[in-house]
């Protein structure tokens, strides 16, 4: 699972890019209790949740006609400009070039081979996410790809994930390991067929943050009385836990999930 050293290749921070922050805001408070430490002028407005008075994502304006409302996935590297390299060897594009934000860290943002964002963070400053794995922070993120061998293939190139093949009812499913973890205990997320999963098979291949929560059911009782849209409903999965996906009211898809135990 997610650890809070961050190490390279693991998921470190995300954020939302939404038309209307404080649209969004309202939302995510009524449905995890988030906060808005709204950014100044030399953020060029971007924001962060916080839970606890601990940050558990950023946020940031995106007017419609620049792209769709979405949750992005950002990964641990120690060199960004280095990884940009690796990504285009790989057969990734980047969306922007890595960048200084102010002395809190080094970003880029990128594609890979099948289509799918995500950005990288190489930490100064600020060195990620103040919240993992409780009730309202992020605990597991999914690549939703049309070609999950070459994805895998990228990413092991890019950042030297492994992956294992785990067997459920419905399939198999591939766990990611950053290179220096071991075995399924250190996994961090999943790469799943984009067309295998109904509500995820319109967005193409995406990035897909999970939440924890301490009940599924009331959360998606809470995601459609705050105006957001349930696109699978709550789902036990075996040794996993339940799991369920939303959009928010602007559209962009996350899910939560209610660990089982362990």
């Amino acid at each position: 699972m997610l650890d809070p050293s961050f190490v390279t290749g693991a998921p470190n921070w995300i954020d939302l890019g939404t038309p209307d922050i404080d649209a969004a805001t309202t939302f995510y408070r009524g449905l995890f209790g988030w906060e808005l430490v709204p950014g100044g002028p030399e953020t060029g407005g971007y924001g962060m949740y916080q839970l606890r008075e601990k940050t558990v994502a950023g946020v940031m304006t995106v007017p419609e006609e620049q792209g769709k409302p979405a949750w992005s996935v950002y990964f641990q590297t120690p060199d960004a400009d280095a990884t940009a390299r690796t990504v285009e060897q790989a057969g990734g594009t980047a969306a922007f070039p890595p960048m200084d934000v102010l002395d809190y860290g080094r970003m880029g943002g990128f594609t890979d081979n099948t289509g799918a964002y995500f950005g990288v963070w190489q930490p100064r400053a600020n060195t990620g996410l103040g919240m993992i794995m409780e009730p309202g922070a992020l605990i597991w993120s999914e690549l939703y790809t049309p070609d999950v061998p070459a994805a895998a293939a990228f990413f092991h190139t890019v950042f030297g994930w492994r992956t294992d093949e785990m067997s459920y009812p419905s399939g198999t499913y591939t766990m990611i390991q950053p290179a220096d973890g071991e075995g399924v205990d250190s996994s961090f997320g999943g790469i799943v067929p984009v067309d295998s999963v109904p509500g995820q098979a319109a967005a193409g291949p995406h990035w897909l943050p999970y939440f924890a929560v301490d009940d599924t059911d009331a959360t998606v009782a809470a995601t459609e009385r705050l105006g957001g849209r349930v696109t699978m409903p709550a789902t036990d999965v075996p040794e996993v836990g339940r799991i369920a996906t939303f959009t928010d009211p602007a559209g962009a898809a996350f899910a939560v999930i209610k660990p089982a135990p362990m």
